[in-house]
């Protein structure tokens, strides 16, 4: 079982950045893709940015250009950083691991990120 933390959401001005963490019990290398959802309050769950084995990085239209998935292989950890934010982008973040050969799936407790006009 491998169990996803994250850090680094928070309170926020438009226009600020934060860089969110999500760190993994064990290794992030066999993972078929590493993922970051948001959702926004009375809102569905959506997925942000999705990178493959790989290397292959999508982004959400909303999000492209502002935001930046990156992964440390040393470290068992992946990243987003989010540069521009506005208050659309104010939601719960969560990180999402994924194993297509076992189809299973692992998600982070999930982080809050405020963005204020």
């Amino acid at each position: 079982q491998v169990q996803l933390v994250e850090s680094g959401g928070g309170l926020v001005q438009a226009g600020g950045s934060l860089r969110l963490s999500c760190a993994a019990s064990g290794s992030i290398v066999s993972f078929s893709s590493l993922n970051w959802y948001r959702q926004a309050p009375g809102k569905q769950r959506e997925l942000v940015t999705s990178s493959s084995s790989t290397g292959r990085t999508t982004y959400a239209d909303s999000v492209k250009g502002r935001f930046t998935a990156s992964r440390d292989g040393a470290k068992n950890t992946m990243y987003l950083q989010m540069d521009n934010l506005n208050p659309e982008d104010t939601g719960v973040y969560y990180c999402n691991a994924f194993v297509a050969a076992r189809n299973v799936e692992f998600w982070g407790q999930g982080t809050q990120v405020t963005v204020s006009a």
